[in-house]
């Protein structure tokens, strides 16, 4: 492997570790030339079906937009990284489950929606809300009571403020 900093072409590895998941490895590199270190990730590729695009497009998937997808949808939530990480590998691992060489983009995004129900409610609706191209607050208000219906009992949101009670409470 090239060296990032001096672009010397022999590199050696120093250290290598698997990940918790078990699906990457950290490998900690030392260039022969100019000594600087740094460390590299090795995953397993696998070919994932082409994205059919709204327009008709095909693009080959790209895991940093569906990492965007979820930042953007659950920024300022809390929501860990390790959680959102788990999501991400949840929609690839579908992905890599279905069967098509080309997949539908709102495949996709059905996917990520039923990921992002399970880690925060609202950021299902903020994703919801693009996803579904919400025109209106009509659109929200369905959506949340739609999210409301589907709740199992005892399961509702954390409340907005501090000391307000939660809507388990509210309903007693």
């Amino acid at each position: 492997m090239h060296c990032p900093f001096c672009q010397h072409v022999d590199t050696r590895v120093i250290d290598s570790r698997v990940s918790e998941d078990g699906a990457t490895i950290r490998r900690r590199r030392e260039c022969e030339a100019c000594g600087e270190r740094f460390s590299t990730l090795e995953t397993i590729e696998l070919k994932l079906p082409l994205i059919i695009k709204g327009d008709g497009r095909r693009e080959a998937f790209d895991a940093r937009k569906l990492r965007l997808g979820f930042d953007r949808a659950l920024q300022k939530r809390p929501v860990s990284e390790e959680q959102i990480e788990a999501s991400v590998r949840a929609v690839v691992h579908q992905l890599r489950m279905t069967t098509e060489r080309e997949l539908a983009s709102r495949r996709v995004g059905e996917f990520v929606m039923a990921e992002l129900r399970k880690l925060d409610h609202v950021g299902y609706v903020r994703f919801a809300s693009v996803y579904r191209s919400f025109e209106d607050v009509a659109d929200f208000r369905e959506e949340l009571d739609r999210l409301e219906r589907e709740l199992p009992p005892g399961e509702g949101q954390l409340p907005l403020l501090e000391g307000e009670p939660t809507e388990k409470a509210r309903r007693r």
